[in-house]
């Protein structure tokens, strides 16, 4: 087996090709074409289109599920926002109350109102729980049909939704002192 050059004069020139050569040669255009077969798929599966249909990856619907569990957590735990009001309130009420009001008095202006403000912003958050676990849980009716939701998105989403109504539940009692209401003065 041979092959034949041209060189720049024009002349051409008989070679032979050894049969290692042609193994190797053969084996550089395998390993070419598996390499754009390989490319191929990877463009199919990164648009979506090997199995035909392109819609949603759900990763929205995902991280809405894990936002609306993490508020409803921080509707129950607390949060520096709820903090910095009840300490705001703390020192309203201190300011505006002189000492020679009544205990009663003290004690609603200075603890009270800071109360109410953390239940405040307690209940803000339970509230933004519900309302965003709700909305991914209803995103798929009106997303690309046939197309389901992933199992732990609604577990999650179903989790935000109900510590949001526990929170919402204990930011209402707190902030009517059914829970934990300030004692009595007198």
């Amino acid at each position: 087996m041979g092959t034949k050059t041209v060189d720049e004069a024009g002349t051409t020139e008989a070679t032979e090709v050894k049969p290692e050569d042609e193994a190797a040669a053969a084996a550089e255009a395998e390993a070419a074409e598996e390499t754009e077969e390989a490319t191929a798929e990877a463009d199919l599966v990164e648009n979506g289109s090997e199995s035909g249909q392109e819609g949603p990856s759900g990763v929205g619907q995902g991280a809405g599920a894990v936002v609306a569990a993490a508020l409803g957590v921080v509707s129950l735990t607390g949060s520096w926002v709820g903090t910095v009001a009840a300490a705001r309130q703390t020192l309203v009420g201190q300011l505006q109350t002189s000492s020679s009001a009544s205990v009663a008095k003290q004690i609603k202006a200075v603890y009270g109102d800071a109360w109410q403000a953390s239940a405040l912003w307690g209940g803000i958050f339970a509230l933004l729980a519900l309302v965003v676990g709700v909305v991914v849980l209803v995103r798929p009716a009106f997303g690309a049909p046939g197309k389901p939701q992933a199992a732990w998105i609604k577990s999650v989403a179903w989790g935000g939704v109900a510590l949001g109504v526990i929170g919402l539940f204990l930011a209402v009692l707190k902030y009517t002192d059914v829970l934990l209401g300030l004692p009595s003065a007198g």
